[in-house]
C-alpha cells in the first residue's frame, strides 16, 4: 500500500466497509483517443487498473468485488476486431493472474451468459476459476457476456421451468427472496456500493435489481488511471453516506439502518 493509500485508509472506519461492492470500468477507449493511441492501447492499459483495484479490496478485507468486464452490447457496439481483442485479453489476463489471485486468498466467479463466448475462453475461464476454487478470502466476479435485462429474464425462465417441474407458480411463494436465488448473483450479498469511472451518470444496464438500494460513487477518473487509492476514495464517500433505505426515524429525521435491518423488514 502506497502512502495515498495508506493516508485514506487510515481515515477509515474497518467497521463500516461495504461488504460488496461493483464497478463499472468506463473510460478506455477515451484514455487512448487522449493519447493519439488505438481503443486496444486502452483495454491493455486497463488490465494494471484491475490488478490494483482488486489486490487492494482484497488487502483491506472487501469480502466480494464485481466487475462489469463485457456487456451483451459490447457484441454489437464494439468492432470485430476490438471484440476480439477483448477475448484474447480476458484470456492472458486469467492465465497471468492465478498466481496473484491465488496469493491473496481471492476466488474468481463469472456472471452473465457464458455459454455464448468462444469456447477457448471458456475454457480459461473454467481453469482459473478451478484453480482459485479453494480460497477462503475476497469473491471476485468478472461480469463477462452480461446484461442486467437478460439476467432477468434468465431468472423468470428458471423460475417458470422450476414451477412446471412443482405443479405449477401456484405451488411456489414467489416473493423478492425467491427471485434472487434465481439470479446469476444468487449467494451473493447485493452491492452496497457501485463504483463508476469517467463521469458517466448511468448503470448501462448493469445489475439493475442488485443496485436498488447501493449507494452511487462516479469518478471523473478513467479507468486505465484507476487504482487502489481511487478505490478507498470512493469507499470513503460512502462512509460519508446517511443509508436510510427509505426509513424515518420516529420524529420526522433520517433514520440511519444498516443493510441487514433493511433486509430482514422487507422479508
Amino acid at each position: 500500500m502506497d502512502r495515498k493509500e495508506t493516508d485514506i485508509y487510515l481515515r477509515l472506519d474497518p467497521a463500516r466497509l461495504p461488504q460488496h461492492i461493483a464497478i463499472i470500468m468506463d473510460g478506455n477507449g477515451r484514455w487512448a483517443r487522449r493519447r493519439h493511441m488505438p481503443r486496444v492501447a486502452g483495454h491493455r492499459a486497463g488490465v494494471a487498473a484491475v490488478r490494483s483495484t482488486v489486490e487492494t479490496a482484497a488487502r483491506i478485507g472487501i469480502p466480494a468485488l464485481t466487475l462489469y468486464a463485457f456487456s451483451e452490447e459490447n457484441w454489437k457496439k464494439r468492432p470485430k476486431s476490438e471484440v476480439d481483442f477483448l477475448m484474447r485479453l480476458l484470456c492472458r489476463y486469467l492465465k497471468a493472474e492465478i498466481k496473484t489471485l491465488n496469493e491473496n486468498n481471492i476466488r474468481l466467479k463469472y456472471i452473465g451468459r457464458q455459454h455464448e463466448l468462444p469456447e477457448s475462453v471458456q475454457r480459461e475461464m473454467a481453469e482459473a476459476s478451478g484453480a482459485t476454487s479453494k480460497n477462503t478470502g475476497m469473491l471476485l466476479t468478472l461480469a463477462l457476456n452480461y446484461s442486467a435485462r437478460s439476467e432477468i429474464v434468465d431468472a423468470f425462465r428458471s423460475l417458470a421451468e422450476a414451477a412446471s417441474r412443482n405443479g405449477g407458480l401456484d405451488h411456489m411463494q414467489v416473493d423478492e427472496q425467491l427471485i434472487s436465488d434465481h439470479l446469476y448473483t444468487r449467494g451473493l450479498p447485493d452491492p452496497d456500493l457501485v463504483i463508476r469511472t469517467s463521469g458517466e451518470m448511468r448503470l448501462s444496464n448493469f445489475l439493475l435489481w442488485q443496485l436498488a438500494y447501493a449507494e452511487i460513487y462516479v469518478t471523473q477518473t478513467l479507468w486505465p488511471d484507476f487504482r487502489g487509492a481511487q478505490l478507498l476514495e470512493g469507499i470513503e464517500e460512502y462512509q460519508k453516506r446517511d443509508r436510510r433505505y427509505g426509513g424515518l426515524a420516529p420524529d420526522g429525521q433520517p433514520q440511519r439502518t444498516t443493510r441487514a435491518h433493511a433486509e430482514a423488514k422487507r422479508r
